[in-house]
């Protein structure tokens, strides 16, 4: 047998033994009473194609587990403890990296049933479960007049979506969602189920903010809940020859930050038979005071879906609308400092004419749609952050800044190296930019983390994040989980070494 033919042959024997022992603990969980389903049957096909990204939707995992409690979840990771095989954990299966909420072979251990939202009027806070959407939590808190921080899109799942930090339409107010996390429940590597908050596990309660799913399974969170009414909010849409005065409208909105309540992300979006742009604005209240939105009104948008909308919960409902259900989806980001009004035409002209022109080398690519999204950070949320115990990513209460979100979506696998390639320049492209701005001294020259929520598979969120922030999340991993079960065992995320 030639060599080659050895190794295929070796190869296929090991992904066999793999399968084999994923099936044994998919076994060995139903007998102990784990809810385990299996390829072909409903619940597995209906949960392996609940995701946004059809790329994620392609992969299959041996069995899908669907715990319904802390008990379950801890019983789940003592029997992987006895395989070789890889898991993936699963929330509502926004993010699009292959492999981090979901699995080729191996375990995937779907949160879908822990979806309880208990609300505590003595203490206004809220237990939201992972296997939530945000529009599900807030429809859970119904009739209580208030409301947790959480996603722009109903669609969200809660679980990622919170270890990644978490940018809400009420950040300007409360800082990041999980500045607004009470308590973590929270299964570790060794099986065994503790609380992490302001007093018990200190370390591993400030890990989680921006942590990922380097440290543990969380199956409950404990939020700090805040009073809300009717709401304002909808989407404008601006043609394209409106470019300039956007991009101006964007930096002045974010340095000049009119008022806590109000919040924007706008989006531009470029394919072969689209270029628009997408504004989605908040106000949390019945209606804007006048002026806190006039630097986008006064540039005339094409259409203006914006009203008063007497639940909150209706306003992430409607947004669900701009999720893009059936095609292959890809994320990526790059984070800006704010550039000053006298250099902020160049600059801001100049991030987006490099995405722009990366987008266009794609536009051949069947169902391709790219989009930049322009998210502010000003100070106003920074300096919430900090005051409400702060995070891993830590960014200073002096310096405002725009996160930038880049998203692909297409049609088919073929086109998935190229739109790879493409992510790539996307990013890097914004980086050099940004870094050459610095140089230039157009940009000051300040730290600049990665939002990970918004981070592709191959960017260095680690290596983005400054050293402390990064060294005390290394110790926490080395004190809960000194094995490193969950770098070595989970399928993806961003690994903490």
């Amino acid at each position: 047998m030639r060599l080659a033919s050895r190794l295929r042959y070796a190869l296929g024997i090991s992904a066999a033994l793999s399968t084999l022992a994923a099936a044994d603990v998919c076994s060995t969980l139903q007998t102990r009473g784990v809810k385990v389903d299996a390829p072909l049957k409903v619940k597995y096909e209906t949960e392996v194609h609940d995701y946004w990204s059809a790329a994620c939707a392609d992969l299959r995992p041996t069995c899908i587990v669907f715990p319904s409690s802390a008990e379950e979840v801890a019983d789940i990771v003592r029997q992987l403890h006895n395989t070789d095989d890889l898991f993936a954990v699963k929330s509502g299966g926004h993010m699009p990296n292959n492999g981090f909420a979901s699995i080729q072979d191996g375990v995937l251990i779907s949160t879908k049933a822990l979806n309880n939202v208990q609300y505590d009027q003595d203490t206004q806070t809220a237990v939201v479960g992972p296997g939530l959407a945000w529009e599900d939590a807030q429809k859970g808190l119904e009739g209580t007049g208030r409301t947790v921080v959480g996603g722009r899109l109903g669609g969200v799942g809660v679980g990622g979506y919170m270890l990644g930090g978490g940018l809400s339409f009420l950040s300007s107010q409360y800082g990041w969602a999980a500045n607004n996390v009470v308590n973590f429940e929270i299964v570790l590597a060794n099986g065994t189920i503790v609380n992490a908050n302001a007093k018990e596990n200190t370390d591993l309660f400030h890990s989680l903010k921006g942590g990922g799913n380097n440290f543990g399974i969380v199956t409950a969170y404990t939020l700090q809940t805040h009073p809300i009414g009717k709401v304002w909010g909808g989407n404008y849409v601006f043609t394209p020859d409106k470019t300039p005065q956007i991009l101006d409208a964007i930096r002045d909105f974010t340095e000049y930050y009119p008022d806590d309540k109000a919040a924007i992300i706008v989006t531009s979006e470029h394919g072969a038979l689209i270029d628009t742009w997408i504004m989605f604005l908040f106000y949390d209240g019945p209606s804007p005071p006048e002026g806190v939105f006039s630097n986008f009104t006064a540039i005339g948008p094409l259409s203006d879906s914006t009203k008063t909308w007497d639940g909150y919960y209706d306003l992430l409902k409607n947004n669900d609308k701009f999720i893009l259900h059936g095609f292959r989806y890809t994320i990526g980001t790059e984070t800006t400092p704010l550039p000053n009004k006298t250099v902020g035409a160049e600059v801001m002209q100049t991030l987006y004419d490099n995405w722009y022109n990366t987008t266009e080398t794609v536009l051949d690519v069947t169902g391709m749609l790219g989009s930049m999204a322009f998210q502010p950070m000003p100070k106003t949320i920074t300096s919430k952050a900090k005051a409400l115990g702060g995070d891993l990513l830590s960014l200073p209460t002096d310096q405002d800044y725009i996160i930038i979100e880049l998203d692909y979506s297409w049609s088919f696998a073929a086109g998935d190296n190229r739109i790879d390639f493409a992510m790539q320049n996307t990013y890097t492209g914004l980086n050099s930019a940004i870094e050459g701005f610095i140089d230039s001294g157009h940009l000051p020259d300040v730290y600049r983390p990665l939002f990970m929520n918004d981070a592709y598979f191959r960017q260095d969120y680690w290596g983005r994040i400054k050293t402390e922030s990064r060294e005390m999340a290394l110790e926490t991993r080395k004190r809960y989980d000194p094995e490193m079960f969950f770098q070595k065992r989970t399928s993806g995320g961003f690994r903490l070494g």
